[in-house]
Parts: C-alpha cells; sequence; structure tokens
C-alpha cells in the first residue's frame, strides 16, 4: 500500500514540475516580445532625392525601425508634385528643398508645410577642369551659372565672395538675382546663365563653371572645386511636412529629424561626402 501511495505521490511532482517548466518557456517566448514591437510601430512615407537624402535615410532607417519608426519611401525622385502631394497628405515628409523654396510654394500655393528640420547643406559649388585657384583665372574667363532664380543668386553670391563681382543691395535683401543685379565687376569675367540642367554636359566651353553639388555627385564629375558655400547656407536642405499631420505621425518624424541631426550621421555626412555635403549648422 504504501508503494502505491509513493509511485502515485512522484507521478503527482512529475507532471506539476512539467507543468511550470512549460509555463515559463511560454512566459520569456521571444514571439509576444516581437508582437508587441510590431504593433507599437509606425510608419511614416516620404519622397526624397536619391542624393544624397535617400542615402542619409538609408543610412539611419535602422535605427529608427529599433525605436519604432518605419520609413517608407515612396520614391526617390522629387518633382514639382511632391509639395502638394506633401499638403495633400498622401506622403507623410518629404526632403529635397530648402527654406526659401519653401516659403515661396507656401505663398503661391496657399501651403500649409513647414520645416521640421534642418539636415545638410549642398553647397553650390564654382568648378574648374582649367584652373586650380581663383588667382589663375584669366581676365574675360567665362563662368557658366544656373538661371533659376534662387540658384543664380546663390552662384552670384559665391563669386561676390570669390572677390569676382560685387552684387547690388536688392539681391541681398530678396536672395534672389540675376547677372543684372551686378553692380560691379572687381575682375573683368563673363557670365554665362543656362539652364542648370545643361551646365555640366557643356562644361568644356568654360573656364569654371557653377552648379549643385548634388547634381555633381550625380554626374561623378572629378573638377577641382575653386570656392563653395559654406555651413552657414541659408540653403540647408530640410525635412518638410504638414503642419498638421497627425500627432504619432509627426513624432516619428521628429525622430528622423533627430537622428538625421545626431553626432553619429553628421559624422557620416563629413566622413562620405568628403565635403561636397556638409551638416547644416544647427541652432
Amino acid at each position: 500500500m504504501k508503494k502505491i501511495f509513493s509511485l502515485i505521490l512522484i507521478t503527482i511532482l512529475t507532471v506539476t514540475s512539467l507543468t511550470a517548466c512549460a509555463s515559463k518557456k511560454e512566459d520569456t517566448s521571444p514571439t509576444n516580445a516581437d508582437n508587441h514591437n510590431t504593433s507599437q510601430s509606425v510608419e511614416i512615407k516620404g519622397i526624397v532625392d536619391l542624393v544624397p537624402h535617400s542615402e542619409l535615410i538609408n543610412y539611419v532607417k535602422d535605427k529608427l525601425a529599433a525605436e519604432g519608426v518605419i520609413v517608407n519611401l515612396v520614391s526617390t525622385a522629387a518633382d514639382a508634385t511632391t509639395n502638394g502631394r506633401t499638403e495633400a497628405k498622401e506622403i507623410d515628409f518629404n526632403f529635397f528643398q530648402h527654406d526659401p523654396y519653401l516659403i515661396e510654394w507656401n505663398e503661391v500655393n496657399g501651403g500649409h508645410l513647414v520645416n521640421a528640420g534642418d539636415i545638410h547643406v549642398e553647397p553650390i559649388s564654382a568648378y574648374s577642369d582649367k584652373y586650380k585657384t581663383v588667382d589663375e583665372l584669366p581676365d574675360k574667363a567665362k563662368i557658366a551659372i544656373p538661371n533659376d532664380s534662387t540658384n543664380e543668386y546663390r552662384a552670384l553670391r559665391i563669386l561676390e565672395i570669390a572677390g569676382l563681382i560685387k552684387l547690388d543691395d536688392e539681391a541681398a535683401t530678396n536672395l534672389r538675382a540675376s547677372v543684372s543685379n551686378v553692380k560691379e565687376y572687381l575682375k573683368p569675367v563673363e557670365l554665362v546663365e543656362l539652364d542648370s540642367a545643361s551646365i555640366i554636359p557643356t562644361k568644356d566651353d568654360f573656364d569654371v563653371f557653377i552648379t549643385n553639388v548634388n547634381k555633381a555627385i550625380e554626374s561623378g564629375i572629378t573638377s577641382t572645386v575653386l570656392f563653395k558655400e559654406g555651413e552657414d547656407s541659408p540653403y540647408a536642405n530640410i525635412i518638410v511636412v504638414h503642419k498638421d499631420l497627425s500627432a504619432d505621425k509627426r513624432a516619428a518624424v521628429d525622430k528622423l529629424v533627430k537622428i538625421l541631426q545626431s553626432e553619429d550621421t553628421r559624422n557620416y555626412i563629413l566622413e562620405h561626402y568628403k565635403g561636397q555635403v556638409i551638416p547644416a549648422k544647427l541652432n
């Protein structure tokens, strides 16, 4: 009788022990944790330019995913419709423009888009395949500059900083200019206004050509940089959102901005682009 009672007791203890082990295994299952993280993640859709914008997003997207933010790039070719799609909340953010462009777009279109953060400067630069320094430039050197109002001002402004021309007060006030705003030529040079898309293909016709750095990077040119904008340029590329973006989406975009402005990302920009792209100056 004692033997039978002992066998029953051993069986009960064994079953209880196995049940407890199974319960512990189920409680510590990583699947439950994974499902919790997934339920808390927020997806933000964006349109960005290819270089360096999409490259910077791809650099930080894994870190963002770890914080519950999933970035979905709808396109890496921003165009004239991008702000309209952001205004309509078809996408949650865009990354291709600078503040002066955004301000003008809002004024013309009655938009409600805002700057969520300055990220980097693509310093418009003066290149040459014929000369290594500004001092080497001959009199009547031919200089190609972009003819759209914003980039033409930027081109003329760096020519002024380099000591080649002097702009009138109207240009500085409006941040827009054309050759007609050149008050004085401090060195006799010939300025040729061209559509920005045609400058690099025709660069051999000029002593100096001024263009946006993203175009130079995409074209793979190895021309000498004679001079360029600095980090304090008012033309920093920015993350743009609708001012009434939903709270969860805006919080996710703010995380994106924070990590793009982090010291790690800023160092990546400096090292990867070797001065062709530089981090924006943060206030």
